[in-house]
């Protein structure tokens, strides 16, 4: 299938650019372009595109409250938002994942890797697992916005098992990576993060992450390990 792709940035050039990019990609074509995050918005309802490529520092809206809205919109739940950033940007990180954001990508990335990324989130996929990300995603999320007893109570509908897959996907774990380290196929390491993500009410595998962390689960101290729970 081709992945429908919006691009919003505030750069007439670097959207070009972006366009020609995914457009050359056998499997993307670009369905829109946005100046700001209120059009960003608007587009988002009218293409219903698979993947929002959405720049933060953007005039009228930035890219955090059209990532926001978009979160929020039940006829927008198939929009995956990756929002682009640059170091200098990183304090971002966790308030975009809570906005809603499936991902980031710093704007110096690659082009292969742009492509690659937009087809990890359009595949439901969180895009976390580098380690340079995962640095700052662990950084900002250990400041959560609500109570840490509270939201460990959420965590109590999980199984042992669902519990030990939710802090290897925080910690930044593939399916294939959890399952080796499970002894388990990935196809049921799948089946559990599923699970999670439906008790948990989260879009994503990025919500999960959030999740983790301001439970108190999972902190930046913490290394995969191998859970000595049972199935």
């Amino acid at each position: 299938m081709t992945i429908r792709v919006l691009l919003a940035d505030d750069q007439a050039l670097l959207r070009g650019t972006f366009r020609m990019l995914f457009d050359a990609a056998d499997d993307m074509e670009t369905v829109g372009e946005a100046s700001n995050g209120r059009e960003a918005v608007e587009l988002a309802r009218a293409q219903h595109p698979d993947v929002l490529l959405m720049d933060i520092r953007m005039p009228e809206m930035d890219g955090l409250d059209a990532t926001r809205l978009i979160g929020e919109s039940e006829d927008l739940a198939g929009v995956k938002v990756l929002i682009l950033t640059t170091f200098e940007d990183d304090e971002y990180v966790a308030e975009a994942l809570r906005a809603g954001a499936s991902g980031f990508l710093g704007k110096g990335a690659r082009p292969e890797e742009l492509l690659e990324a937009v087809r990890t989130v359009a595949a439901g996929e969180a895009l976390l697992c580098p380690s340079a990300a995962r640095a700052l995603i662990t950084r900002f999320l250990t400041q959560p916005e609500a109570c840490p007893a509270a939201m460990h109570q959420r965590l109590e509908c999980l199984t042992p098992r669902e519990r030990d897959v939710l802090g290897l996907v925080a910690l930044g774990l593939s399916n294939e990576e959890i399952a080796d380290r499970l002894f388990i196929s990935p196809l049921t390491a799948k089946t559990h993060v599923n699970r999670a993500m439906t008790k948990l009410a989260a879009r994503d595998r990025a919500q999960l992450v959030v999740i983790a962390y301001q439970s108190g689960l999972v902190s930046p101290a913490m290394e995969p390990s191998r859970p000595a729970t049972s199935t």
